[in-house]
């Protein structure tokens, strides 16, 4: 591809949540004939593995004052600094036609850089309180798009609700058929994240395990747990009689989530994401230490429109854990409804919506 043409600057952080959102809108503007560059950092570079082999990864340096001692703190605005001027070289040599920032310190270069140089910038916030580093640019790029609505923003700042980008994997199961809990094979599915693996560990197995007897004879599990607690876990469903299959990690999710009755998770912005475009129940446990608590914000969507059940992690215990399943998995005219609620809060079309954004903001 030439220099002509147009470039777009993804700068995004670490994690999945805001990787995976990244990785859908470089797809889509590479199916339109754009140059993508992804700006991240050392960190953020371990986790690009899903982006196609046409991004180039541009790796700047930059920190966080949430880390270490107070050596690294005080490193911290000089390695900013020097991530932002590397970022400004950068796109004096090769101008991008747009900027767009999806949170996470690894994108303070870019979209610090895309600032001072007056680029077409924009951010993309996933969950439904700005992470820091959105909350820092919100003022000062052209647009903010927001995953989950409402989203809470700065006064004067307006956003508008794309929705979050999901995987082609996800897609590929949108609005999947639902097949009701009857008297026939069911399937749970539990996920949680790292920071949610253990109370699911803890809280779950013994919340299946007290289900009545007509529901529990039919019941399969697919369940993440932490490295530690896998055999344990194991255990204690095979001692219950029931089928389960535990894994660290699941690399076919969207196919699990589409043969489930049922989803039990945390409430991480691209979970959600996955749940209402694929159209399932759901039982939400947001993770009490997220920054603003903004798990309970991403689940407020799913939960207003009827299709999730959210139980604070204050609250969740076995006993309380097993009633909310009972409930779902009792009544299959009750989750059919659950399930078409929660295709009706989904924005499958958010990475294409994101795009059109990106275009309309360069041919300003």
């Amino acid at each position: 591809m030439s220099y002509n043409t147009p470039l777009l600057v993804i700068a995004a952080g670490g994690t999945g949540g805001h990787m995976f959102p990244a990785q859908s809108l470089a797809e889509v503007m590479l199916s339109r004939g754009w140059r993508v560059k992804l700006s991240t950092d050392a960190r953020g570079a371990r986790y690009t593995g899903g982006f196609p082999a046409e991004v180039e990864i541009e790796q700047l340096p930059s920190a966080t004052f949430a880390r270490g001692g107070i050596a690294p703190k005080i490193k911290v605005p000089f390695k900013i600094a020097s991530g932002v001027m590397a970022a400004m070289r950068k796109f004096r040599r090769d101008r991008p036609a747009v900027v767009v920032g999806f949170g996470g310190y690894p994108a303070i270069p870019a979209v610090a850089a895309a600032t001072l140089m007056k680029l077409p910038r924009m951010i993309h916030e996933q969950n439904g309180v700005l992470g820091r580093v959105n909350k820092v640019f919100a003022s000062r790029v052209d647009h903010v798009a927001c995953g989950t609505w409402p989203t809470d923003l700065p006064e004067g700042v307006a956003g508008v609700h794309v929705g979050n980008p999901v995987r082609g994997a996800v897609l590929d199961k949108a609005a999947a058929p639902y097949i009701a809990p009857g008297d026939y094979p069911m399937e749970i599915l539990v996920i949680g994240g790292s920071q949610g693996a253990r109370i699911t560990s803890d809280v779950v197995p013994a919340a299946i395990a007290a289900l009545p007897e007509a529901i529990k004879s039919n019941l399969r599990v697919s369940q993440q747990a932490r490295p530690e607690d896998v055999e344990r876990v194991e255990a204690f469903y095979a001692q219950n009689g029931i089928g389960a299959d535990i894994k660290t990690f699941f690399d076919d999710i969207p196919k699990r989530m589409s043969e489930a009755q049922l989803v039990i998770s945390r409430a991480g912005a691209s979970t959600v994401a996955d749940i209402s475009v694929i159209g399932r129940p759901s039982i939400l446990v947001p993770y009490a230490a997220a920054t603003g608590d903004h798990q309970t914000a991403n689940a407020r969507g799913l939960v207003d429109a009827g299709a999730a059940i959210m139980i604070p992690e204050s609250q969740l215990s076995a006993a309380t854990l097993s009633e909310q399943i009972a409930l779902v998995m009792g009544n299959a005219d009750g989750a059919a409804q659950m399930a078409q609620a929660a295709l009706s809060v989904g924005k499958p079309q958010a990475a294409q919506e994101l795009a059109d954004m990106v275009a309309a903001l360069a041919a300003r």
